[in-house]
């Protein structure tokens, strides 16, 4: 998630700019003080007294443009710039060509904070280089503080940018980190339920088919390897809480454990193929998918071979068995009998990693060829 869109985010930059609409209004009542005590520096008083009209009315106008984020345009923050720029390059029409301090001072601050908020780093830096050109470029002659308070013009746009970025992207992590928290709860609250009452079911199916024997056998037997499967799973959920947003897995090792004496082989490098724990899981799950499909429709010994190759900006993942293949049209039937398997556990998991999964199958056999894009994960 963006840290400029988040929710999170756009709270934070809300609350910055009502910071700032108080600033704004004690940047206008120290200005107006300044220049009503300096008023014999004027030696245009009416068109001092214009510039004044103008920064009162402005600041009226900004707090209220501020205040609703649809506003915020940078129509809005170009004219809130120009308009203190204006003001410093009026003084010396105002106060004449040996003034010492400009008409409206600090008030530009505000002008410059709006854009270290809105635009970051950049938007601070940028405006802070032409409020202190502007300010230097009127001045005869530049004496120490002038230097230093363009100075401070320039660092201190680009460090309130940096702080805005810095707090609106920890509350977006945090945000996340929340969502993150919350899911983790809800996933121990559903393996509770599962093994509650699914597990406890496929338990009693297991013993019951087993005491039966014939087709009640074969139920019986079916159940315990989705019992085992569920148990798994349960047990890998506390791993999956724990895993951190960056956190990496080695692919060729989690795929590796599902090879299973001479029905399953797995084929990968030699070396670790780090991808986004996430990822990784969700991509395991898909080939464990596929192999259920082979022990299905081919042969609960059927022999069936995984292939793993890793590129810089992709993984590649075969799946393939010798079987008679999937005959013309049955995928389309079992989705329209509501049999989702191939399209969500498959096509609809690779879908949702940002990559492809392509089928082949005939009288040589099933292929599902699974590529999936290395986002963020080590070459």
């Amino acid at each position: 998630m963006s840290s400029w869109t988040s929710p999170a985010s756009i709270a934070i930059k809300d609350q910055m700019f009502r910071a700032l609409a108080v600033l704004r209004v004690v940047l206008l009542v120290n200005a107006v003080v300044l220049n009503l005590y300096r008023a014999d520096n004027f030696q245009r008083p009416v068109a001092g007294a214009v510039c004044i009209v103008v920064m009162v009315a402005w600041t009226a106008f900004a707090v209220w443009a501020y205040d609703e984020a649809r506003r915020r345009t940078w129509l809005l923050l170009g004219a809130d710039l120009a308009i203190a720029i204006g003001l410093l390059l009026a003084t010396p029409l105002v106060k004449g060509p040996g003034f010492s301090a400009s008409v409206p001072g600090f008030w530009v601050v505000g002008a410059l904070v709006a854009c270290a908020i809105h635009y970051r780093v950049v938007g601070g830096l940028v405006a802070g280089v032409l409020l202190a050109t502007a300010d230097l470029a009127t001045r005869e002659h530049m004496g120490q503080s002038d230097y230093g308070n363009a100075f401070l013009l320039v660092i201190g746009g680009a460090i309130v940018g940096y702080l805005c970025d810095s707090l609106q992207r920890m509350a977006t992590e945090r945000d996340v980190a929340e969502r993150e928290a919350a899911m983790a709860a809800e996933r121990a609250r559903l393996a509770r339920a599962v093994h509650d009452g699914v597990l406890q079911v496929l338990a009693l199916v297991q013993r019951r088919g087993r005491e039966l024997g014939g087709e009640a056998g074969e139920l019986g037997r079916l159940a315990g390897e989705q019992e085992r499967e569920l148990r798994g799973l349960i047990r890998a959920q506390e791993a999956v809480s724990t895993l951190g947003q960056d956190a990496t897995v080695d692919l060729a090792a989690e795929l590796a454990r599902l090879e299973h004496g001479q029905d399953v082989t797995v084929s990968g490098p030699g070396t670790p193929v780090e991808l986004p724990a996430a990822t990784a899981r969700e991509l395991v799950a898909v080939v464990r998918a596929c192999l259920d499909n082979v022990r299905v429709h081919v042969g609960e010994d059927a022999p069936a071979w995984v292939l793993l190759q890793a590129f810089p900006d992709r993984v590649e993942v075969s799946v393939r068995d010798d079987g008679p293949g999937i005959p013309a049209g049955r995928l389309e039937e079992a989705a329209a009998q509501g049999r989702l398997g191939v399209a969500e556990s498959v096509r609809g998991r690779i879908a949702d990693l940002g990559g492809t999964a392509e089928l082949s199958t005939g009288s040589f056999g099933t292929e599902w060829e699974l590529v999936v894009p290395r986002l963020g994960s080590t070459p």
